[in-house]
């Protein structure tokens, strides 16, 4: 079992073993206690990516504010662009 003086995953590796997880479990070939060990990790991943994720979107609304401290929200310039490359604009 991990401990947690270990240094934290980045988010991509997180969601790497997040992913190979649910591979695993999906495989459904594991003993029970080794399903329910892989769960309890992968649940707890989860909530790691979540909560980086979460943290990352307060700092972009810290960086989104204007002068008054109000959070400016401007379409994304990169989903016009997608949406004209695949022919889902309005």
């Amino acid at each position: 079992m991990k401990t947690n003086d270990e240094q934290p995953k980045s988010f991509e590796a997180s969601l790497e073993a997040l992913e190979q997880i649910v591979q695993d479990l999906e495989e459904g070939d594991l003993p029970l206690e080794k399903s329910l060990e892989l769960f309890e990790q992968g649940i707890r991943l989860s909530r790691e990516c979540q909560e980086r994720l979460n943290q990352a979107e307060r700092r972009i609304e810290i960086l989104l504010r204007d002068n008054q401290g109000r959070v400016t929200v401007s379409e994304f310039e990169g989903a016009n662009a997608a949406a004209e490359g695949s022919g889902l604009q309005d």
